[in-house]
């Protein structure tokens, strides 16, 4: 999820600040309060999406399929507008999915944001291992936790980097959404070149402009979802190829390497406009192995689906953390994160969402405590490693308790 901030003035008076998780539950009542515009995205029956997704589809299967180009605007808003998946100006979820349950206010859920419990982050310090990521070598994918949702996965000298946060903040503005303290062990200079950059959607916690200016000079590749790019373009990403995908989608970047763009159960938005640009996963397929990259995403049928048609997977890396039953569609339980591993037929599971941002009211370690339980009731692997720590698929997997403190 992201964090905004939102500055009024009227008569002399300013400013609310909101959490994002409040501000898009809000923005029909913030409209009326203000008399400022707010863009909506307009009500339609399932039938009347599925129906609309039908004939885009007919439509789009009956266009030449073209190898995926580096976007330009004019191909960006045509992929828009060809999208089973945009309706009635918004992209869409495959299920219908309310930004809050019908019986929750809008008052209670502005109350309890604007009034955090205080272990919603650390009281000591979050540690970390400084591993020398320039020096990694192996046959075998070995991914790198950075915190919250930021990784790096290495197999065969190529370095694919998935939603790197390294500014140190998780919003617009410095000062708010900051990192736990020692969760920004790494910074962007401490990476090798990055071969594959991947971006699953344009929130604040997953796209950072900071990050993104500091790592152009050594990214040869972007691949995101349909319409990020024209963040990508605004922060000085124009000399190297940017793909965007749309769901299913599938890319062959080399004899050894295949993405799949796949669906996703969220939103998107860096302010009040919601939906203007897809929210995906990806399959990762490499040197032999299926990883999933799971974004962020509300539980749903669809991890059966992409299981059934990709499984198994080798490593499903989901997230488990920044939960609330206020926004129970557009983020996972921790009961959730495991039952769709098990859904996706991961033979290994690494949770994410956790461990460096407070979005959410949950204590700051409840995500993995809640996770790991029941991984071991379901018979799941996972896996818990120390920021920086690596992972070696089929040969290391960390599972120490190092968040309880």
């Amino acid at each position: 999820m992201t964090e905004a901030s939102l500055h009024l003035k009227d008569n002399g008076a300013r400013a609310i600040v909101l959490c994002a998780n409040t501000m898009h539950l809000i923005a029909d009542k913030l409209e009326r309060a203000i008399q400022l515009p707010v863009i909506h995205v307009a009500t339609a029956t399932a039938n009347e999406i599925a129906v609309h997704r039908r004939l885009k589809m007919i439509t789009k299967s009956n266009t030449l399929k073209k190898k995926c180009m580096p976007t330009t605007s004019e191909s960006r808003t045509e992929s828009i507008r060809q999208s089973p998946n945009f309706n009635n100006g918004s992209f869409q979820n495959l299920s219908e999915t309310p930004m809050k349950p019908a019986d929750v206010s809008y008052f209670k859920i502005l109350k309890d944001s604007l009034n955090r419990p205080k272990d919603s982050r650390p009281g000591g310090i979050i540690p970390s291992i400084k591993t020398d990521l320039k020096a990694l070598h192996s046959e075998k994918p070995v991914i790198v936790w950075f915190g919250h949702s930021s990784y790096l996965i290495h197999v065969n000298g190529i370095n694919i980097l998935v939603d790197p946060v390294f500014s140190g903040h998780a919003s617009p503005l410095s000062f708010m959404v900051k990192a736990f303290r020692g969760s920004d062990a790494y910074t962007p200079e401490d990476l090798p070149p990055i071969d594959i950059l991947v971006i699953t959607h344009n929130h604040y916690d997953h796209l950072d402009k900071e990050t993104i200016k500091r790592l152009i000079p050594t990214t040869k590749t972007c691949y995101t979802a349909l319409g990020v790019s024209a963040h990508l373009e605004e922060y000085g990403m124009n000399t190297q190829p940017v793909i965007e995908m749309d769901w299913w989608d599938t890319e062959k970047i080399s004899p050894a390497i295949q993405l799949t763009a796949t669906p996703a159960r969220h939103f998107s938005g860096r302010g009040l406009k919601r939906g203007g640009t897809l929210w995906t996963s990806f399959v990762l397929q490499i040197a032999g192995y299926t990883l999933y990259i799971g974004g962020d995403s509300g539980y749903d049928t669809h991890f059966k689906k992409i299981g059934e048609q990709f499984g198994p997977f080798d490593l499903a890396i989901l997230e488990c953390g920044q939960y609330n039953a206020y926004w129970p569609y557009i983020h996972m339980m921790p009961e959730q994160t495991v039952q769709a591993s098990l859904d996706l037929g991961a033979k290994k599971l690494l949770p994410v969402h956790w461990g460096k941002f407070a979005l959410a009211l949950h204590p700051w370690n409840e995500p993995i405590k809640r996770v790991t339980r029941s991984a071991a009731e379901r018979n799941m692997p996972i896996m818990t490693p120390l920021i920086g720590e690596p992972i070696a698929i089929d040969e290391s997997y960390p599972h120490s308790t190092w968040w309880d403190f």
